[in-house]
């Protein structure tokens, strides 16, 4: 065969559509062609499961394809996050990050198994979900009361929180060297419930905990609600004033939740996700669902500024957690 007739079959398979257009249209399908994966790193029914499931319903509808929920729960959530991690970077798989994964478990676990930063491409940010600092009804009715209290009786106040190491311990950590230092003792749970039930019986004083646990106990006085831990009041509670109000500058504590793909995830896929995160957070009843139980959804989402975001969380409670010793193995 001639150099002529060599460039002839050449031409002509490259136009055979049976042969080059399925690998032109796989280049250009459109994102999403397939179901995504979301992974919750907690088990069914929590705060974060329930958050995780109303997003995942709505993302659903407006990408037009299904967001299944996948639950990975364990080792404070990094199980999830280490599932993420290895996962393929082609789009269809994603974490919903909390505190514990991307805040917390990173300085506490003495080998952390993932780097939140370099292992994990942001997306957007759903939501965070402030801590109320609870208390007996024997102590001052005011925050400061109590500090004032505290200090009065080093050594004689015990607080509960649900499990050492957790976002519910370090705030109180964080409380204690925020107003200068208090003697109280940490009793840690195993979960919320043992631990707000110690508490009405006085065995603790105080703790922090999310207002959905603690809402009706404040109502009917059986705790007493001192303070919610961000920079405005709850519509669920419009009542309780911050933390910042009762006199403790710039406090805040919360869980938070965002969308995270593994390192390398295609910008494609981040857009769509982004964009369809962003009309979320003009969904008027998704919006009211988060509301109701506290949550304060993030309406300025973006890849970057959850990027900075999970700097800032790191470089808050990185400090904190070194302080209280927690070491998670």
């Amino acid at each position: 065969m001639n150099r002529r007739k060599l460039l002839a079959v050449g031409a002509g398979t490259l136009l055979t559509p049976s042969l080059g257009a399925p690998s032109i249209a796989r280049a250009q399908a459109k994102y999403p062609d397939r179901p995504i994966r979301l992974v919750i790193p907690f088990p069914p029914a929590g705060p974060t499961d329930i958050i995780g499931r109303q997003t995942a319903e709505k993302l659903t509808a407006m990408l037009g394809q299904n967001v299944v929920v996948e639950n990975k729960a364990g080792a404070a959530g990094s199980i999830g996050a280490v599932e993420v991690k290895n996962a393929k970077p082609d789009g269809y798989t994603f974490l919903f990050a909390t505190s514990s994964t991307h805040a917390i478990n990173p300085t506490a676990f003495t080998k952390p198994p993932y780097d939140p930063l370099k292992d994990f491409t942001p997306v957007s940010s759903i939501c965070v979900n402030p801590l109320i600092l609870v208390a007996h009804p024997s102590m001052p009715d005011t925050l400061m009361g109590m500090v004032e209290l505290m200090k009065k009786n080093p050594g004689k106040y015990s607080y509960g929180s649900s499990g050492a190491g957790g976002i519910t311990h370090l705030a109180g950590e964080y409380l204690k060297a925020s107003v200068g230092g208090m003697d109280v003792e940490h009793v840690p749970y195993r979960g919320s419930m043992p631990a707000l039930q110690d508490m009405m019986a006085g065995n603790v004083v105080w703790m922090f905990e999310t207002i959905s646990t603690s809402l009706q106990l404040h109502r009917s006085g059986r705790v007493r609600i001192l303070g919610f831990a961000h920079n405005a009041r709850t519509p669920a509670a419009p009542d309780i004033p911050t933390i910042i109000e009762a006199g403790v500058p710039g406090f805040e504590a919360y869980t938070f939740n965002l969308i995270l793909g593994p390192a390398g995830t295609p910008p494609a896929a981040v857009e769509a996700i982004d964009a369809a995160t962003r009309k979320l957070m003009t969904d008027k009843a998704f919006i009211e669902a988060l509301e109701k139980i506290a949550a304060v959804p993030t309406v300025d989402t973006t890849p970057q500024r959850t990027e900075k975001f999970i700097k800032d969380e790191l470089a808050k409670w990185a400090p904190i957690i070194k302080a209280s010793g927690v070491k998670i193995e």
